[in-house]
């Protein structure tokens, strides 16, 4: 016999994690909800909680707030007050202020591991909310009225089915759940590689955050707790292999000169990971039954941190678009609205992005010239930095 719910999510962790709360709240706890997610929750080994610090832009923290998230992480949270921006070896640069905007923060930086903590802790106290852990999906039948979602246990000793009224696919990038209902995936390979750790610097980073531009790519710094940043280092496959196997004294050399010395010498470095930099999206991102949510909607590179933001503003408008129609929840009226409503903010942000790597990650001379006439112009006209703020705040209609 099927189990009877009104909305499975196909991934526990940070998206799926937030949709599921998110729906609760703002349901007034009146939904059914699974959760399926294959690790354990001790996040110790799980891709969706690692070591990796992200930038929750002031429109994502707003977002938390309305479906009252915010408060389970919000004393873990590290402001960001002032952005600087620079081309390494050239004039150009650009600041964002908070105060300047009569902001607190313009974001907050916080660890993806203790986040996920908080968010499963939570998440088990919901009483309309089922967690089968670990489990995968097998396999999605979708009929007129409902989906049988067949799960499997990770031993592969017991196998669940579940039927709803809608799936949503919150399994990240490579998401199963898409690919067994055909939605598919464009992939573009940016040729970096992104080399991520926590490091320590002679100078407190007091809020700042910065974005610098090297001949290989962007290297991004943010601010976290206990005076450490987050670093984000993109440069081409074969130069991440070269730095990659570089002892800790050289590394941080090394880094030392590709950022300069705005935060004094570069003292620490924690433990050292990379992955490959692609965009990958689904121009659908919903289908009979079925809907796509963060990582299994599109995977951004991190030139300008807007990835799991972009993932909010999805999870955002499919609660509300959702809402609409709580008897049934999986009605395509719901899901044609969710689609239509993310497809401006969705092909802006990627297209952005995109721009982004190409003018930021090469040094061809012409690139050179633009980038630095383009941040000089920002700077000596704040009036211009209005689209581009507002967007890295993540103040942007969806």
């Amino acid at each position: 016999m099927s189990r009877l719910y009104d909305i499975v999510i196909a991934g526990g962790a940070m998206a799926g994690a937030t949709l599921a709360m998110a729906l609760n709240q703002g349901s007034n706890q009146s939904l059914k909800i699974a959760v399926i997610e294959p690790y354990q929750p001790d996040h110790q080994s799980h891709p969706g909680f690692d070591a990796r610090s992200i930038a929750l832009s002031y429109g994502t923290v707003a977002i938390l707030k309305h479906f009252q998230l915010w408060s389970l992480i919000e004393d873990h949270a590290t402001p960001i007050t002032h952005i600087h921006i620079s081309d390494r070896g050239h004039a150009g640069m650009t600041d964002f202020y908070a105060d300047k905007e009569g902001l607190e923060a313009m974001g907050y930086v916080v660890e993806l591991a203790e986040v996920g903590r908080r968010f499963s802790q939570h998440l088990s106290q919901q009483h309309q909310i089922e967690l089968f852990c670990p489990y995968s999906v097998n396999h999605i039948e979708r009929g007129i009225d409902s989906a049988v979602v067949t799960l499997s246990s990770n031993d592969g000793e017991a196998s669940v089915q579940l039927e709803t009224k809608l799936v949503v696919a919150a399994d990240g990038a490579e998401s199963l759940s898409c690919q067994s209902v055909g939605l598919t995936q464009q992939s573009v390979d940016f040729n970096q590689t992104a080399i991520i750790a926590n490091v320590v610097t002679a100078e407190p980073h007091r809020g700042r955050a910065f974005e610098r531009f090297t001949a290989n790519g962007p290297l991004a710094l943010l601010p976290m707790s206990q005076g450490r940043s987050s670093l984000v280092w993109c440069m081409p496959p074969l130069e991440a292999q070269r730095v990659l196997s570089l002892p800790q004294a050289e590394f941080l050399s090394e880094l030392q000169q590709a950022f300069g010395w705005r935060l004094g010498q570069f003292s620490k470095v924690g433990s050292i990971a990379s992955y490959p930099l692609l965009l990958r999206h689904r121009e659908r991102i919903s289908s009979h039954r079925f809907a796509a949510v963060g990582n299994a909607a599109q995977t951004l590179h991190p030139i300008a941190g807007q990835g799991f933001n972009l993932g909010i503003r999805d999870i955002a408008t499919l609660v509300d678009s959702l809402l609409l129609n709580k008897k049934d929840v999986g009605d395509y009226a719901n899901l044609i609205r969710f689609q239509t409503q993310r497809e401006q903010d969705r092909s802006t942000t990627i297209a952005m992005t995109s721009a982004l790597v190409q003018i930021f990650s090469n040094d061809l001379f012409a690139f050179r010239v633009g980038r630095n006439m383009g941040l000089g112009v920002l700077d000596t006209f704040p009036l211009l930095k209005s689209p581009l703020f507002n967007r890295a705040l993540g103040v942007v209609n969806r």
